[in-house]
């Protein structure tokens, strides 16, 4: 008479467990939230704080955790504040928010595309702000309002050509990443053409923004860009819904209601705003939109649909990973952080190529 019940017990112990839910109500507003991905968000949310604070502490001078807490309160050293506020802390939080926007980037692309390798950088929109950027470099333009114009209008037009060439009865994700590719590689001849024909400030200026470094960043162009970043994550909840709905299907996406060309056209230039955005602060910054939603879709409970939020947070902890590295990897020598992720990137390519290889 046990054996039944032991059957039964065994069903139920390999059965998939459902996931939990949390339900957060704001005044008349209420979201479910899985209790799964609250707790990596916060895992993610507490990788990140800890790398902050790792990046404020270590330098020439290693500051305890004291001194770097002390050096925030009004009673801190001139020493102190100097180091900790006014040197590290810029590079730091830039590092945690650019990681997001680009991360948010790549979610966008990468649901867009249906492709793992619909990603800014590998569709060509950062060479298009930086075409942008050397444009406005080339005739005078200095400080970060006019590169971040010349970023933005260069990623917008960018993404027009793209979405104009690509755009056949429809946008098709694939045909999207080729013309994509032939419109990255045309404009990195052009990038080229302006760096050998300019003079010899010019292409110092080019060369040295075009790495992707984080040095000598200071609070200006940080809140700027921080600010408009955290207007475009307010709408990050619609984000998801559009981009849950639009990896489904065009079909399935008008069925439920979604409106398939003018959702995929507003994901495109909020996508392209949040990388020109980086692009004019730090230059461009390879691969951190194209591994941030395959990493967060891998470690999400239950796995599930690109995540624009997970994307977020794996990016800030990726970029942030990455610029620690890129400071104190080599004794004496600040590395630009742009060549980290670029030698992270390629591992990842490597990885995923490896990985595809003995799926075939």
């Amino acid at each position: 008479m046990s054996a039944p019940a032991v059957t039964r017990r065994s069903e139920r112990a390999g059965s998939p467990r459902e996931p939990r839910y949390l339900t957060l109500r704001l005044g008349p507003l209420s979201r479910r939230i899985s209790v799964g991905h609250l707790v990596t968000a916060a895992i993610l949310g507490v990788v990140g704080v800890v790398i902050l604070l790792t990046a404020l502490s270590l330098g020439d001078t290693i500051l305890p955790l004291g001194r770097v807490l002390g050096a925030f309160t009004p009673d801190a050293s001139r020493l102190d504040h100097k180091v900790v506020v006014e040197w590290r802390a810029p590079r730091a939080v830039a590092a945690l928010v650019f990681g997001a926007c680009l991360g948010v980037s790549g979610a966008l692309f990468q649901s867009l595309t249906s492709n793992a390798l619909g990603s800014p950088d590998i569709i060509g929109l950062n060479t298009g702000a930086y075409s942008g950027v050397l444009l406005v470099i080339t005739f005078g333009g200095t400080g970060y309002l006019a590169y971040a114009a010349g970023a933005v209008v260069g990623g917008l037009v960018t993404a027009a050509v793209i979405y104009l060439l690509a755009y056949s009865r429809g946008l098709q994700g694939f045909r999207l990443i080729i013309v994509g590719i032939a419109v990255s590689a045309m404009l990195s001849s052009a990038n080229t053409w302006f760096i050998v024909k300019g003079d010899l400030d010019l292409a110092l200026r080019a060369a040295v923004w075009g790495a992707g470094t984080l040095n000598g960043l200071r609070w200006e162009p940080l809140l700027w860009a921080g600010g408009v970043a955290l207007l475009v994550a307010l709408w990050l909840p619609w984000l998801n819904r559009r981009v849950g709905g639009l990896e489904l299907g065009d079909d399935t996406a008008t069925m439920l209601g979604v409106r398939v060309e003018s959702s995929k056209l507003a994901l495109v230039v909020i996508g392209v705003m949040m990388t020109a955005l980086v692009t004019a602060v730090t230059g461009p910054i390879s691969f951190i939109a194209l591994a941030a939603p395959q990493i967060a879709q891998r470690i999400r409970p239950n796995g599930g649909s690109l995540d624009v939020l997970g994307s977020a947070l794996v990016g800030m902890v990726l970029l942030a990973g990455a610029d620690l590295i890129a400071q104190h990897l080599i004794p004496a020598a600040s590395v630009p952080v742009g060549a980290v992720t670029v030698c992270i990137g390629g591992l990842y390519l490597v990885w995923l190529l490896f990985r595809e290889g003995r799926r075939a």
